[in-house]
């Protein structure tokens, strides 16, 4: 089972410093947190990009998502957030990335009005991301946070480019169990997001294993090629352990939870 870490859990670390440290502890890709002050943004020039991209393959290394914070179900109009789209579908497509990660952020409105925008935003971009070769996935998060709401708006986009991301603490959060979560999202599964946490009201990032979340559960419902990322919050809780002595024990942690499903 291919293992990635997610860059949030190293903020503003150089590339090629995160490239470094999947490779010397045991993970084959990187999803890419997109956002100022990282070094993957979206006002990254051409040669940023092609530079970004040569990091990348020089260290072997799957660049297995962009991770936007685009709202596809965010109240307002339509335009912000479809160019918003074409801008990291473009940016994933020049770094060699093959998704890029959004969130609902449907609001506090009726849900039915939430999901129409994000149906209608998904379906604008669809055809383009298909041609760039990359997915846009849907993850399981804030106003859709199990995964059979989130499955409700990718039956209706109806896209193979538009599937969806499985972040296990969302699913978990909503009472779904991963059997219930798994079954909605198969048919548009892109990869699965895991981290561990104490309980409900502390979600400070620890060791994987050592919290509440059914890790092991959700990897035994997973094809073996599966990607499965470790997203670690560093950014929202500083209190938490540092990432990078972690990483070791991490893959082997999800390895060994992968071998005995």
């Amino acid at each position: 089972m291919p293992l990635a870490y997610s860059t949030l859990g190293v903020p503003g670390l150089p590339l090629a410093e995160a490239a470094r440290l999947a490779v010397d502890h045991g993970w084959a890709g990187l999803e890419l947190r997109c956002a100022e002050g990282e070094s993957v943004h979206p006002a990254m020039t051409g040669p940023e990009r092609r530079a970004a991209a040569r990091t990348l393959r020089a260290h072997g290394l799957t660049p297995l998502a962009l991770a936007s914070y685009v709202g596809v179900a965010a109240p307002g109009t339509d335009a912000p957030v479809t160019d918003a789209l074409r801008t990291h579908l473009r940016l994933a497509a020049d770094l060699g990335a093959s998704a890029v990660r959004v969130f609902p952020r449907g609001g506090d409105g009726p849900r039915a009005e939430a999901d129409d925008r994000a149906v209608r935003r998904l379906t604008a971009v669809a055809e383009e991301a298909r041609r760039l070769g990359v997915r846009v996935l849907v993850e399981t998060h804030d106003s859709h946070r199990s995964g059979r709401a989130v499955a409700g708006l990718l039956e209706r986009v109806a896209h193979p480019a538009v599937g969806a991301l499985w972040d296990l603490m969302h699913t978990h959060l909503a009472a779904e169990t991963p059997a219930e979560s798994h079954a909605a999202l198969a048919p548009y599964l892109g990869h699965v997001q895991v981290k561990d946490i104490a309980g409900p009201r502390d979600r400070t990032p620890l060791p994987l294993g050592t919290g509440v979340l059914p890790i092991t559960d959700c990897l035994r419902l997973l094809a073996p090629e599966a990607w499965v990322c470790w997203e670690y919050e560093a950014p929202w809780h500083p209190a938490a352990a540092p990432l990078p002595p972690l990483l070791r024990s991490g893959a082997a942690f999800l390895a060994a939870a992968a071998r005995s499903s």
